[in-house]
């Protein structure tokens, strides 16, 4: 598969917000991300892994290394680049159709196709019945399919996910995890998902990669070879494979951590 993403040597520093002094954030990361993939980036606390993220984004400008799309730099946000963030954000004055035609609207594309393919998302994320609805009436994990969806419905080529599922309960976390699995199965999107959790990345990755306390570094890439179509977590928890997977990034993990705290 083509690479989509490709992160070149990329080091970044920034101010502390409180003492002036500059933290550093990433050194020297090389990771590629290939096209319709999914992995996930886990690590320590302050491992740079939300820095990644916004660089990739183009919410964050960078001056040492590279980051690129299609072998095009990343020098600003994009349409071909969606971000989902850990908070909804969702329009809290607009219904969860609106919320998610939001960047058709915005792209001029006329009301009838708009309606269509909004309509589409809203089946694809579960939300069949909640059209009309506004933020404040739903749940937790509904307001983070309408985000998703949001996201999805504009059809970006890359999505970019910053711990999503943090702030929802576990029982439906699990769901939403399921779901993005299934989302990932049919639209063939390339995803990159930062997480603190580890069993999370191991469910949703086809790869992981694993950094260092910071300054965040590339230590390890693990792969995760299990189809999409036999990720469910009634089964997985079964899977010598997703076990093997887990376990790995786990330690791998933990070790990071006992750095950081030396």
């Amino acid at each position: 598969m083509p690479a989509k993403l490709v992160v070149t040597d990329l080091t970044h520093h920034y101010p502390d917000e409180y003492t002036g002094e500059s933290v550093h954030a990433l050194e020297k990361i090389n990771l590629e991300v290939n096209e319709g993939e999914l992995v996930t980036v886990v690590g320590p606390s302050g491992c740079g892994k939300s820095t990644l993220l916004n660089i990739l984004a183009g919410l964050l400008p960078y001056r040492e290394g590279n980051a690129s799309m299609d072998g095009v730099k990343i020098q600003g946000p994009s349409s071909e680049r969606g971000v989902v963030f850990q908070e909804q954000a969702i329009l809290p004055w607009r219904s969860v159709a609106k919320n998610i035609g939001h960047g058709l609207e915005l792209k001029g594309v006329p009301r009838g196709e708009r309606e269509k393919r909004v309509s589409e998302f809203i089946k694809l994320v579960g939300l069949v019945g909640f059209e009309d609805k506004f933020p404040h009436e739903l749940s937790g994990g509904m307001k983070q399919r309408c985000a998703v969806a949001r996201t999805l419905c504009a059809d970006p080529a890359v999505m970019l996910m910053d711990e999503p599922f943090a702030a929802v309960d576990a029982q439906t976390r699990i769901t939403l995890q399921e779901e993005l699995n299934r989302i990932a199965i049919a639209t063939k999107k390339t995803i990159l998902f930062i997480t603190h959790s580890v069993d999370e990345a191991a469910f949703l990755g086809d790869r992981c990669f694993v950094f260092t306390a910071r300054p965040g570094r590339l230590r390890e890439i693990v792969n995760i070879d299990i189809p999409r179509e036999k990720r469910i977590w009634a089964d997985m928890n079964n899977d010598p494979r997703f076990i093997e997977a887990r376990d790995k990034i786990m330690r791998l993990v933990r070790e990071e951590v006992l750095v950081s705290n030396a």
